[in-house]
């Protein structure tokens, strides 16, 4: 006879899958954490006997949990302080190599997803990214395929006309990154406007707790002199260690020796395009280790 695995297997072998379904929708690892933690609850109370395909229930639990959270967090995000970005995730070096699941999880394409309504964001996430037919796409959001085909087209043409340009390699990544890293280190004013992207826009993230920008930064000038003029005061010992992040390349920025942000860099054609800084300290919990995203 075959051994059959139990709940448990079948929960650990989908857990990435599950924890990116979750992440995409909320763009928290702690919320996302959170919401695999109930969905596990509720898949150990299943009659595993019954479900017929276990993926497709699985994400079905994990995107009714997620969307429920994901209008509680709607509503915390309306008294944040500053600027909201997604909290960053160290990733493997191979997600880079999906170059859908890298656009899907990148900080870029995480800020385009907060301007759909939930039940958009969750259709085309499933949809677009995990591609589950119309028919288990409706079972997870409550409506019939009918009503998920015709949000599924007006989410795909809302996110088509905000999303990124275009991806890089990965040899294009490293080589603006790097010189990024070196500009920004050196305080090489020319050297940052060589490698940032005319209308290059420039986000970060302190929650209230941290210094932050108050407000994005666009225009290569602009940010260039701001960085040439010191990304942190004299007398500060600083660090940053290339990192990939969200499946593209960043840096872990520490203070003292101590983790003090992510930075989270969108390259295309060569040039920075965007800069995404996180250092509010309650979105750096999982940044000291990598987290396993798949689909």
């Amino acid at each position: 006879m075959t051994r059959t695995n139990g709940p448990a297997d079948v929960f650990v072998a989908h857990r990435g899958l599950l924890f990116t379904v979750a992440y995409e929708l909320l763009g928290s690892a702690v919320d996302a954490e959170d919401v695999l933690q109930e969905a596990w609850l509720r898949w150990a109370g299943v009659d595993h006997d019954t479900v017929r395909q276990q993926r497709a229930y699985l994400v079905r639990i994990v995107t009714r949990q997620a969307l429920d959270r994901l209008r509680v967090l709607g509503r915390r995000k309306e008294s944040y302080v500053g600027p909201w970005l997604p909290e960053p995730l160290l990733t493997a070096p191979d997600v880079a190599e999906d170059v859908e699941l890298a656009e899907s999880v990148s900080m870029a394409m995480l800020l385009v997803l907060e301007t759909l309504a939930p039940t958009e964001r969750a259709v085309f996430v499933l949809r677009e990214v995990f591609e589950l037919d119309y028919g288990e796409i409706a079972e997870a959001v409550g409506k019939n395929p009918v009503a998920v085909r015709q949000i599924a087209h007006r989410a795909r043409a809302h996110v088509a006309a905000r999303r990124p340009r275009g991806t890089a390699s990965p040899a294009e990544n490293q080589a603006a990154l790097q010189a990024f890293q070196r500009a920004v280190e050196t305080g090489d004013l020319q050297g940052l406007l060589d490698i940032l992207a005319p209308d290059v826009v420039a986000v970060s993230d302190g929650g209230g707790v941290k210094h932050a920008l108050p407000r994005p930064i666009v225009g290569a000038s602009k940010l260039a002199h701001l960085l040439a003029a010191g990304w942190y005061p004299r007398g500060v010992t600083w660090s940053a260690e290339p990192v990939e992040v969200n499946g593209g390349p960043g840096l872990l920025v520490r203070l003292d020796g101590e983790i003090d942000g992510v930075l989270s860099v969108q390259v295309e054609n060569g040039l920075i395009a965007g800069l995404f800084h996180v250092r509010n300290p309650e979105k750096l919990s999982q940044v000291g280790r990598e987290v396993v995203v798949s689909r």
